[in-house]
C-alpha cells in the first residue's frame, strides 16, 4: 500500500531530474554523426557562372570553414560581417560558401550588396549537399580539417564569441 503511494512522487522526481537535465544543454550544439568523418563525396555548380565547380577535392589539403547560406536567410546577414572579418584575419583558412535552396540571382545580389568573402561557392539549388551534410537549416557551418574530415559543426548563426573561443582555436590545433 505504501509503495503504490510513493508511485507517484518517484515518477514526478524522476521527470523533474529528466527535465533539470534537459534545461543544461545548449540548442545550439545538435550532434552530428559526420564528426570525424569525411565530408560526403559531391561536385556541385559554382554559384557564379564561369568558376569551377566546387568539389569534395576542393576540402583537402587546406582547412577549411564551410558555410551554409541562404539570401533569404536573415540570421546568414547577421553574420554575414563576421565572415567578412574572418576572411580578411584569417587568410591561410578557406572559407567555403554552400548557397542553400536559393536562387542564383538574388545570390549574387546579395553577395555582391553585403560583400564576397568566399574562396569558393556552390550553388546546391535543391539542397541534395545539405541533406549529405545533414543540414537543419540555414545558417550552419563546419571545420573541416586538412584530410577533409568533418571536426566541427555549429547549427545557427556565428557570433564573435563562438568565433573566438571555439572555432579559432580549434583551427589554430588544425
Amino acid at each position: 500500500m505504501k509503495l503504490k503511494a510513493l508511485l507517484p512522487l518517484l515518477a514526478f522526481g524522476l521527470l523533474a531530474l529528466l527535465l533539470a537535465r534537459g534545461l543544461q544543454l545548449n540548442p545550439r550544439e545538435i550532434p552530428s554523426p559526420l564528426i570525424d568523418k569525411p565530408a560526403p563525396a559531391f561536385e556541385l555548380a559554382a554559384l557564379h557562372e564561369g568558376k569551377p565547380a566546387l568539389r569534395s577535392a576542393d576540402l583537402q589539403g587546406r582547412v577549411s570553414l564551410l558555410n551554409v547560406w541562404a539570401s533569404w536567410c536573415t540570421p546568414c546577414q547577421q553574420e554575414h560581417p563576421l565572415l567578412v572579418d574572418f576572411a580578411k584575419r584569417q587568410p591561410g583558412v578557406q572559407l567555403i560558401g554552400l548557397n542553400y535552396k536559393d536562387q542564383r540571382e538574388a545570390a549574387q545580389t546579395w553577395l555582391r550588396r553585403l560583400g564576397d568573402p568566399y574562396h569558393a561557392i556552390g550553388f546546391d539549388e535543391r539542397g541534395q549537399l545539405g541533406i549529405e551534410f545533414g543540414v537543419y537549416g540555414v545558417p550552419e557551418t563546419f571545420v573541416i580539417d586538412r584530410q577533409g574530415r568533418i571536426r566541427f559543426k555549429h547549427v545557427g548563426p556565428l557570433t564573435a564569441e563562438l568565433m573566438r573561443e571555439r572555432i579559432e582555436p580549434l583551427l589554430k590545433q588544425l
